[in-house]
């Protein structure tokens, strides 16, 4: 692309960052055309990640971070460029993201707080780069602690087993006010319906037994198998259960001498790392979705 018609910045603009994602069919010169296209908008790349499954016919990723003065009035430029020359140009997907903005996260949780409260520490800590608007949960076991954040709480129970009931309050509360959700610890499955009406990614964690030891008690199950290694695993949701496409894993070494309570001790520790790691990871835009897999930039 031709250099001409640089947009130059003010001195008096303040800089603002911004993340630039592209995908799709492998082929020369997706590179210097982001970089060309950065360049135009007077804009200086401080971080740039790629990938590709194969240079001839594969799949390529790139994850690109670039400062630049007043994104929010040079992004209708950024975006027409984008369009024309990676999108149509190049047949590429892309997605530009204003990290001013803050993804707005709810998060859905049952009894167990252990997750809920990971995320809501670390959000207040300043760890986690997301707004939580809500947290969800049918029972109210963990409406205090979630108060004690000063985070707005739902109780939306399944009452006699009417889960289609309790979805639709669900997208009642969440529909426009979220740009994804997380399931942290929540003991009920989403509906094919749910999943396609919500419209934003879900991510979900769940202990690593799986599917070895599927139903109630799986620690006791995984106890008297005489496991050596315990984990988790955080994933996006799909109406397939428990198969999404997986973001992040943990393991932890266990041995016979460890108790049904110190293993789901020692798995709760491992949960809140993997889904914290997870979500952070989502929220900056390190995770690329392709099919059923994932490509992750992880710092």
């Amino acid at each position: 692309m031709p250099q001409t018609g640089q947009l130059a910045p003010a001195a008096d603009e303040k800089l603002t960052e911004g993340r630039l994602i592209v995908r799709g069919a492998d082929r020369p010169g997706v590179v210097s055309t982001v970089s060309n296209i950065l360049l135009e908008a007077g804009a200086n790349i401080v971080s740039l990640d790629q990938y590709s499954t194969d240079p001839s016919g594969g799949r390529f990723f790139q994850r690109t971070v670039f400062h630049v003065r007043d994104l929010d009035a040079m992004q209708p430029v950024l975006e027409e460029k984008l369009a024309t020359h990676v999108g149509a140009g190049l047949g590429l997907d892309w997605r530009l993201v204003d990290t001013s903005r803050r993804k707005r996260v709810a998060i859905f949780a049952s009894r167990a707080e252990h997750c809920l409260v990971e995320l809501l520490w670390r959000q207040r800590r300043g760890e986690l780069d997301v707004d939580i608007v809500m947290v969800v949960s049918n029972h109210r076991d963990v409406e205090e602690v979630v108060r004690a954040f000063d985070v707005p709480f739902h109780h939306v129970p399944v009452v006699g087993g009417d889960k289609a009931a309790a979805e639709r309050e669900h997208l009642r509360l969440l529909q426009g006010e979220v740009d994804f959700i997380v399931l942290a610890r929540y003991m009920q499955i989403l509906s094919g319906e749910f999943i396609r009406d919500v419209q934003v990614p879900v991510i979900n964690i769940h202990h690593s037994f799986l599917p070895a030891f599927v139903g109630a008690g799986p620690y006791q199950k995984a106890k008297l198998r005489g496991v050596k290694l315990i984990g988790a695993t955080a994933h996006y949701v799909t109406e397939d259960l428990d198969e999404g496409p997986i973001i992040e894993q943990g393991v932890e070494r266990v041995t016979h001498g460890d108790s049904v309570a110190e293993l789901q001790r020692r798995g709760a520790d491992v949960e809140r790392a993997v889904l914290a790691r997870a979500v952070a990871w989502h929220s900056e835009d390190r995770v690329i979705r392709d099919g059923n897999t994932t490509i992750v930039f992880a710092p």
